[in-house]
């Protein structure tokens, strides 16, 4: 077996492992998502990034990804404003949009609910990143469908490249992400147990 076909057997069973997990943190931790929210400020000063409010791109939880929505509305408190990515081309990078809650929305290409055609495109200076698993050295372990490290890797070449965050339960952290060459590491992750940076 050669080492990248190694390595997508062992995301493979790492996958396995971990989708009943999450349901389990789920169900144990349901103030989870607010916990984390309430280290918006504490990341904020972090990143710098206090004294002139941007924009952050969330997501929409699919299945027991950790919900992100009491994270952005504590960012809108804060006088940030929202986008969500839209899927236009399935080997593409994702773009934002622009987004306010209670905005229409639509399945993207990928079949996830993103705002209309019509909604501006943004440039986010944060992306909230959904994950399966993540490690101390800044790994992430996605659905496997290479969407986000796509747009990683390209808004990383830009000169401005945004900070890239994962929102997970603390629970959901191994020791090892098994990586292939087009994997995209995190900066860094926000949990009920608070923000920390990743190398």
């Amino acid at each position: 077996m050669t080492d990248a076909a190694a390595e997508t057997s062992a995301k493979a069973i790492l996958r396995a492992h971990m989708r009943p997990l999450r349901r389990g943190l789920v169900r144990d931790h349901p103030e989870a998502d607010w916990q984390a929210a309430d280290h918006a400020p504490a990341m904020l000063a972090a990143l710098k990034l206090t004294k002139k409010p941007g924009v952050i791109a969330v997501y929409r939880a699919s299945g027991n990804e950790m919900d992100p929505r009491p994270l952005a509305e504590a960012m809108i408190k804060l006088g940030w404003r929202l986008a969500l990515p839209a899927c236009e081309a399935a080997d593409a990078p994702l773009v934002f949009r622009a987004f306010t809650p209670g905005d229409r929305l639509a399945p993207d290409n990928a079949g996830i609910a993103a705002p209309l055609d019509s909604a501006p495109q943004i440039r986010p200076d944060i992306i909230v990143a959904p994950l399966l698993a993540f490690d101390a050295r800044g790994w992430r372990l996605g659905q496997g469908g290479g969407y986000y490290d796509r747009t990683i890797e390209a808004l990383r070449a830009t000169a401005w490249p945004p900070v890239i965050v994962g929102l997970a339960y603390a629970g959901q952290e191994v020791e090892r992400v098994p990586v292939d060459a087009y994997d995209q590491k995190l900066d860094a992750i926000l949990t009920e147990s608070g923000y920390r940076p990743l190398p």
